[in-house]
């Protein structure tokens, strides 16, 4: 009798090791407030329209290479050569950067050999490796991409991602940007590819949009030249995207990272119609997206005289806006004000390789049911556009591109398995898809 107790006791606790953890391996499924453990680190952060009656101003499409291309909308789908089905989306939205290089390309590494950022806490730094990566065997990511550390100048690999993008069915790639002869720390200027990638979108019936980075000095009146800078220069493109409303208009659309940076007054002077250099009934006139983190920042886009507001980060609970039980509330407060409210689903996120201390937010990917659970998400606040964090951020572990398996030496790097280097674009194909069924049963 005894030993059958004892076989049941054992039995138990199995079964509850069990529970337990598979209760762990899911508990990046759900919200965390992890934003307040990386306070103060904000230097840590990569960083309806059809309201909108006080514009007046429409610079529509009139292009070259694009005179037969369609102004894009943010409601319509077209046919195209790229993806599986021929379809994408121009409310589907998604991240991109051409930081990288390589020695064939560039004559060096660039972004693959990131730095290891070291902890703002001297305390803590001292407790994690510093130093950069040494390419190609290790680079400053935790996953390896499947076309090897590439150059963002190789012809080939653009043509790669555009497929790449086509087959996701997201028809918007969202170019981060910085005014000619800038770069982020770790980088060199890049502004002189941008024709290179109008080019190459607008063969695959792409558009592209800008998302302004912050750079040193910069404020309302930079990002004012900046806007005048695209526009002149690039307006004109067949893949330039305008956002087109429900009254008509069609307007260029700027994503404004970190726009918190700048106080909302001076935004005001840019932003509202009163402005001392207002863009508002101008040719430079547009959709101006801030970037929301605390809960505060919505009134200060709401003062600064923003248009919308959009999340970026794909770890849930990492910040207020990108926490995922938040955006019912955010889109209320949006649909009060008529702003748009953009939110911003990711695969997962790891950035483990170049901020070592950072594990606590972490997002496991659980083999695509992190993706699902932040596509459902967004798609139950009812969006005009979701955006897509991110095609090829590998720094942080958020890429939807094509990955692949690796094993060196010193480190093992994750992948996609037991699925294919398409998983997360067939996933998001398939959500793509989803969104515009059910848009069209809300605007029924």
């Amino acid at each position: 009798m005894a030993r059958l107790r004892r076989k049941a006791c054992i039995a138990l606790f199995l079964f509850t090791l069990f529970i337990f953890g598979t209760m762990m391996g899911l508990r990046t499924l759900k919200p965390s407030d992890g934003f307040s453990d990386l306070a103060p680190g904000l230097e840590l952060l990569p960083m309806i329209v059809g309201k909108m009656d006080r514009r007046s101003v429409s610079r529509d499409a009139t292009a070259s290479p694009g005179q037969a291309h369609p102004a894009g909308s943010n409601t319509k789908a077209v046919l195209s050569n790229s993806g599986p089905e021929g379809t994408i989306f121009y409310d589907v939205h998604i991240f991109y950067y051409t930081w990288y290089g390589n020695p064939h390309m560039d004559g060096k590494y660039i972004h693959w050999d990131h730095i290891l950022v070291p902890h703002w806490d001297p305390k803590i730094a001292s407790s994690y490796p510093r130093g950069r990566h040494v390419p190609p065997e290790d680079i400053g990511s935790s996953f390896y991409p499947e076309l090897n550390p590439y150059s963002s100048r190789n012809p080939d690999v653009l043509e790669s991602h555009m497929e790449q993008i086509g087959a996701s069915a997201a028809g918007v790639l969202v170019l981060s940007w910085y005014p000619p002869g800038l770069a982020d720390d770790n980088g060199e200027p890049t502004e002189d590819l941008v024709p290179a990638v109008l080019d190459a979108a607008y063969r695959h019936n792409l558009k592209v949009a800008f998302h302004i980075q912050p750079y040193r000095g910069r404020n309302d009146q930079s990002v004012h030249d900046n806007i005048k800078y695209i526009i002149d220069r690039y307006g004109d493109h067949g893949a330039f995207y305008k956002f087109t409303s429900t009254t008509g208009k069609s307007l260029p659309l700027f994503y404004i990272y970190d726009s918190y940076l700048t106080p909302p007054e001076s935004w005001s002077e840019f932003l509202t119609p009163t402005g001392s250099h207002s863009v508002r009934g101008s040719a430079y006139d547009s959709i101006f997206i801030a970037l929301i983190v605390e809960e505060r920042h919505k009134h200060d886009i709401l003062a600064g005289g923003f248009d919308g507001m959009y999340t970026y980060f794909a770890s849930n609970g990492f910040s207020f806006g990108s926490s995922h039980q938040n955006w019912k509330a955010i889109k209320a407060f949006c649909d009060g004000n008529n702003l748009l409210f953009i939110p911003s689903v990711g695969p997962g996120y790891i950035d483990t390789s170049i901020r070592p201390w950072n594990n606590h937010n972490m997002r496991n990917r659980v083999n695509g049911r992190y993706y699902e659970t932040a596509l459902q998400a967004a798609l139950n606040v009812r969006p005009d556009i979701v955006t897509i964090t991110s095609f090829n951020e590998w720094h942080e572990g958020t890429q939807i591109e094509r990955a692949m398996p690796k094993k060196t030496v010193t480190r093992v790097y994750l992948d996609y398995q037991p699925h294919g280097p398409d998983h997360y674009l067939e996933l998001t194909r398939h959500w793509a898809e989803q969104f515009n069924k059910e848009k069209e049963q809300w605007l029924m």
